[in-house]
């Protein structure tokens, strides 16, 4: 039986064709995609660079955790699973 938190025990990585840059004017991270590039907040960049293929979702959600010092994995766990639906990561 899998749990609600079963899908965050996979590990992620960014999607072929997506690639996380620093915005050229040094302002923040985009992420480029093959229809274009995404502007991302600075939390949302934190979780993609976390997406690496090394860290499972609760993984991800532990360091976010421990970097920001707030109650978020609701909000983390919230921001993979809409990156997953729309193609930015995978679980590999």
């Amino acid at each position: 039986m899998m749990g609600k938190t079963a899908p965050f025990r996979r590990t992620f990585q960014l999607a072929a064709g997506y690639q996380l840059q620093r915005d050229p004017s040094g302002s923040g991270h985009i992420l480029i995609s093959p229809k274009g590039s995404i502007q991302l907040n600075e939390s949302a960049a934190m979780i993609l660079e976390l997406c690496n293929g090394k860290f499972t979702g609760e993984e991800i959600v532990a360091r976010i955790l421990l970097s920001r010092n707030d109650t978020l994995a609701s909000d983390v766990r919230a921001f993979l699973d809409a990156a997953e639906r729309r193609g930015w990561i995978v679980a590999i």
